[in-house]
């Protein structure tokens, strides 16, 4: 059973609240958190449960709100309780809450923690306990009507069979509520069913293959990603955790009742819902949640190479880099260039990676290995005859195409004889060389053509407004990070520093860094941590690292990841840098750019440069936070 006392106190308790709307709640039972050193910072806390919030709402349809966050504010493992005569409305248009569970976790919270928490929670479903807590009059009333009980996720006593997967994005209550919620009904119901639960701890009961072959059908009440493929050709219901928790009964007669759709779609579908309350989406459907989690399971992925090759290489420009007229070289033979040379293997398979979890996301096992060659083949230029790759937009373009193509492939019917052989090397194969095709013969010549036009585009201008290719060469800088429009930028510049025009070189060296920096301040900026995930705020530190020793790439995975707020405030912030640098006469001898540049010399004017610098990186941080809050506001 174990000891409640952990977590629960009468301090923890408050009877009759004040508060009259979610808002005020969360912050009432998180002061009495902040009270008992729960909590080491109240305001980031609150924040977390709001950002949980915002996904699904937590308030049950028994008049239960179970708002929780997983948090590095969070000291220990508590739950702070409440009660409200005249109930709080959590979500606009649903009942009232009259009891409200706060729950703290610690983003380091130990098995035996969720699991005891998960047993208290599990309470509220029986009814008689609901309404004593509803009654109480005392603090110490509720903690004697609390006591942790296992949630039994399987249910027995009948022929009929079923399996369930809970899971929801924090995995603390929902999960098990979700469970218990199902294996109760499927008892009153006569039904046998074993739940599995996907919650912090891991995923636990799982079925067997003998189990999913004897199960009628398989309900997902889940907020997380499923592994779909085991359930082939079995009825399958997808619904969000909170509709399992609230309506088991009716997924479990729609499986009974055989109107359950049968399952034959992608091997990992990705059953999250929108938090409107859409009972379901069927597999296959192509929804605007499911592309953006397959670029951000890209993204996640990526980043490990983008902060491994960064750094590496920032370290190693920084301290074994020497200024020559073709930029900052590493001598060959030392130390640092071999620590050079493993940065730019995790900048190299940056690309890959991105595509192909993103083709992953989509397509399952069989797409992984297509998705990453066609990332290779997007990022190499040399395949269809363009001087650069793609970069990161290629991926991410790759990724979709080859996801969807493979996830078309395994819906056609092979032959029997040949099915063992189709995922693992039939349609790997197949999907590798449709991509291949598309970007040789079909994107990349486009690509080629593009490359050459904008490099005799620069040409042409060169002789004309200076601030007119201040604001060209800062857009393309700042459109793809180091990709192919910052590249022709790029040779362009390098290739006038030989005929003795340094400031266009110059002007870009000040465009370069903006980007990474950017991300950087506007991280740094967003203290309350509402615009940016934890793992971009961490990714931020990296990118300050990249963008002092010039390697744009640092900001990327923020680029992939919100592509319409990045990307427009990195190109106005590096047109500004630019410019700044065309109109103040900057030159560069170097081939290189960011600060780095101004401490080795290689800069006319350093002060000024550091100006240009930070005026568009300022400009691109405010950029970018206003477009993101914009877009909050509007949902």
């Amino acid at each position: 059973m174990g000891d409640i006392t952990k977590f629960l106190s009468p301090k923890l308790i408050k009877v009759d609240m004040q508060a009259e709307d979610k808002n005020a709640a969360i912050e009432e039972l998180a002061e009495l958190l902040y009270k008992e050193h729960v909590l080491k910072d109240k305001g980031s806390y609150i924040l977390n449960v709001l950002e949980r919030e915002a996904q699904v709402p937590t308030n049950l349809e028994n008049g239960v709100a179970l708002p929780h966050g997983k948090s590095d504010a969070v000291l220990r493992p508590a739950v702070a309780i409440g009660t409200s005569k005249r109930g709080i409305r959590f979500e606009e248009g649903s009942p009232v809450s009259h009891i409200i569970f706060l729950i703290a976790m610690p983003n380091n919270a130990d098995d035996t923690h969720i699991t005891l928490l998960s047993g208290i929670t599990s309470r509220l479903l029986d009814c008689d306990c609901l309404d004593y807590l509803k009654e109480a009059k005392r603090p110490e009333d509720i903690l004697t009507a609390l006591s942790t009980e296992e949630v039994q996720t399987e249910s027995k006593g009948s022929e009929r069979f079923l399996i369930g997967v809970t899971g929801c994005t924090v995995g603390v209550a929902h999960t098990y509520l979700a469970a218990k919620a199902l294996a109760k009904a499927a008892g009153e119901m006569g039904v046998s069913i074993k739940v599995e639960t996907n919650g912090s701890i891991g995923t636990e009961n799982v079925p067997t293959r003998e189990e999913i072959e004897r199960a009628e059908g398989i309900i997902i009440a889940s907020d997380k990603e499923t592994d779909m493929e085991r359930f082939r050709g079995k009825q399958v219901v997808t619904t969000t955790v909170k509709e399992g928790i609230d309506h088991p009964a009716e997924l479990i007669r729609k499986v009974l009742d055989g109107k359950a759709p049968i399952f034959g779609g992608s091997s990992t579908e990705r059953v999250q819902q929108a938090a409107s309350g859409k009972a379901e989406e069927p597999a296959g459907t192509l929804s605007g949640k499911m592309l953006y989690k397959a670029l951000m399971n890209g993204v996640s992925f990526m980043i490990p190479f983008v902060v491994i090759g960064g750094l590496l290489i920032a370290v190693a420009l920084a301290v074994g880099g020497k200024p020559t007229p073709q930029g900052l070289v590493i001598p060959e033979g030392s130390f640092w260039n071999q620590i050079s040379a493993v940065g730019s293997a995790g900048f190299t398979l940056m690309i890959p990676i991105l595509a192909g979890y993103i083709a992953f996301a989509i397509g399952d096992r069989a797409a992984l290995a297509p998705g990453m060659i066609g990332g290779w083949i997007a990022n190499n230029g040399s395949f269809y005859g363009a001087s650069a790759g793609t970069g990161f937009i290629g991926a991410i373009v790759a990724g979709f195409l080859t996801g969807y193509f493979v996830r078309w492939l395994k819906k056609l019917q092979w032959p029997e004889m040949i099915k063992p052989l189709v995922p693992i090397m039939i349609i790997p194969i197949i999907g590798s060389l449709f991509i291949a095709f598309v970007f040789i013969f079909i994107i990349g010549a486009p690509i080629a053509s593009l490359m050459t036009a904008l490099y005799a585009m620069l040409e042409s201008m060169s002789a004309g407004s200076m601030i007119l290719l201040g604001i060209t060469i800062g857009l393309m800088q700042g459109f793809d990070m180091g990709g192919p429009f910052g590249k022709v930028a790029f040779m362009f510049s390098v290739g006038l520093i030989a005929e003795g025009q340094p400031q266009f070189m110059g002007a870009q060296a000040m465009a370069i860094p903006v980007a990474p920096l950017g991300m950087a301040l506007a991280t740094f900026l967003d203290r309350k941590h509402q615009l940016f995930l934890p793992e971009e705020t961490a990714n931020g530190k990296a990118a300050l690292a990249m963008g002092l020793v010039g390697i744009s790439e640092g900001a990327i995975p923020f680029a992939a990841g919100d592509p319409l707020a990045v990307i427009p405030a990195n190109m106005i912030g590096s047109v500004v840098a630019c410019t700044m640098g065309f109109l103040f006469g900057i030159t560069d001898s170097v081939a290189h750019g960011g600060p780095i540049v101004l401490i080795l010399g290689a800069v006319n004017k350093p002060f000024m440069g550091l100006i240009c610098m930070a005026a568009g990186t300022v400009v691109t941080a405010i950029v970018c936070m206003t477009l993101k809050r914009l877009r909050l506001k509007q949902r």
